[in-house]
């Protein structure tokens, strides 16, 4: 993606922009460097929405992500502003390092002399083709050129409906996959869309991977990814208003009113464009007068969020780098995926974090801080034993609880992306949409910052 910068057109625009998010930072940045005036609405104290970096309650200067993880190098623009504010990467995970399994109770570091084809029951067909043969013959490489560019303003959903009517695990079964197979195939990762791969369109899944399969390296940023949003906020500075909630949007065809609360008072400002850069978990909570168009409120409404929560468990050593262990694992156990967090950060101590999904995040949700805590250091006592003897402190994040995201992604049923995206980024007059959600690359800093762009972008260029 080739980066250029706004050339205004005309008189400078009165913009408001609600959310502090990479996609409302990177608006912001964009057009008040087109000589635009820019007012930046952030409910919080802090920039970044979900971009979000744990530095409490670890100890010796370590940080964990409670957001965005990492960032594959084919994500062009996200390493654009990485570079041009001066940032360091660090590799997402040490090199030369093995990671852990852990299914059906049994644990195994994967070598070629340990694979976990025999502890599912495949079909003697299955069994000869391997997991890599299972992909290929299910999933085989073919099916990606088929969905064309989404990132492209003009892709349809059309083209491709028919994977947007099946759901992953569906599409897999019709393609002659046994239900082991299926469980083999998804080992580790099958909660981390929507309510499982039974639940989520196969064109959703598929979308997404296209933009990182090719990746060959990923990153994180030295220092915490919530860099990057601190990055555009100080430039912003006297742009944000934080702790600054928007609770009603008027719009007409000449202008915009927005109303939020000031220390509890209710305050408003007019623009001639509003840029709404939040979740629309949190957009459908807001009053608007009038109402949108039909479909983009039903759009609205019906997009799902995906439950997602983190738990972080700080260790007074990493014995598990003594062990060649990388720290990163998969299980077929409710804490799912482990990640080790401090891989490149100095020190001797460590973070391994827990990635839980859908109904296993809502569970971990309803328990109480401690028993969260617990109950994950108890799952990773059987992944990377040692670690109940080095625990020191540990802390979550479920972001369904967060009342400014209510929710981590998006995602769609069966059916829903064919029915809803036409007009999920679709401008209603002078309100403009941003947000991961709204590009091609739900997920992921980069859609947010893609977004940004395309906002920015059509209030420039609108007369």
């Amino acid at each position: 993606m080739s980066q250029r910068q706004l050339e205004r057109k005309g008189q400078a625009k009165k913009v408001i922009i609600i959310g502090a998010g990479l996609a409302g930072l990177s608006a912001a940045y964009e057009l008040t460097r087109a000589g635009h005036e820019i007012t930046v609405l952030e409910a919080q104290a802090r920039a970044g929405g979900r971009v979000f970096t744990l530095r409490a309650p670890f100890s010796d200067g370590l940080y964990a992500e409670a957001g965005a993880m990492y960032i594959p190098d084919t994500h062009d623009l996200t390493l654009h502003y990485v570079k041009e504010f001066n940032l360091s990467l660090d590799p997402r995970m040490a090199p030369n390092l093995s990671y852990v399994n852990y299914v059906r109770g049994k644990r195994f570091v994967l070598s070629q002399d340990a694979r976990i084809e025999p502890l599912f029951k495949l079909t003697p067909e299955e069994q000869k083709l391997g997991t890599g043969g299972l992909w290929q013959k299910y999933l085989p490489e073919s099916v990606y050129p088929e969905l064309g560019n989404p990132a492209d303003p003009n892709w349809s959903v059309e083209a491709v409906k028919k994977y947007d009517r099946i759901s992953y695990s569906d599409f897999l079964h019709s393609r002659g996959a046994s239900e082991e197979a299926v469980s083999l195939m998804t080992f580790g990762w099958g909660d981390i869309w929507g309510e499982g791969l039974a639940s989520v369109s196969v064109l959703t899944v598929l979308r997404d991977s296209l933009h990182y399969r090719n990746s060959r390296e990923e990153y994180k940023i030295r220092g915490g990814n919530d860099l990057l949003p601190k990055a555009f906020a100080t430039r912003l500075a006297d742009k944000i208003r934080y702790g600054s909630p928007v609770v009603k949007i008027e719009h007409n065809p000449r202008s915009v009113r927005v109303t939020f609360l000031q220390a509890g008072a209710p305050q408003s400002i007019e623009a001639d464009h509003l840029i709404c850069a939040i979740p629309f978990s949190v957009l459908r909570r807001v009053e608007v007068s009038p109402r949108f168009s039909p479909e983009k409120q039903k759009a609205i409404d019906e997009l799902p969020y995906f439950s997602a929560a983190r738990v972080s468990l700080q260790s007074r050593k990493r014995f598990w780098v003594a062990e060649g262990l990388s720290g990163f694992g998969r299980t077929d156990l409710p804490i799912a995926n482990l990640f080790d967090m401090t891989a490149n950060q100095p020190g001797q101590r460590g973070v391994l974090q827990t990635y839980l999904g859908g109904a296993r995040a809502r569970q971990l949700a309803a328990m109480k801080e401690s028993e969260r805590v617990s109950f994950v250091l108890e799952q990773v006592e059987k992944v990377f034993p040692g670690m109940r003897e080095n625990f020191e402190a540990g802390i979550s994040k479920c972001w369904d609880e967060d009342e400014w995201a209510r929710g981590a992604s998006s995602w769609y049923k069966p059916g829903q992306m064919g029915e809803l995206w036409p007009h999920i980024a679709r401008p209603e007059g002078r309100v403009h949409f941003a947000g991961d959600h709204t590009s091609a690359w739900i997920r992921w800093m980069q859609g947010a910052l893609h977004s940004g762009n395309r906002v920015a972008r059509e209030v420039n260029d609108a007369l």
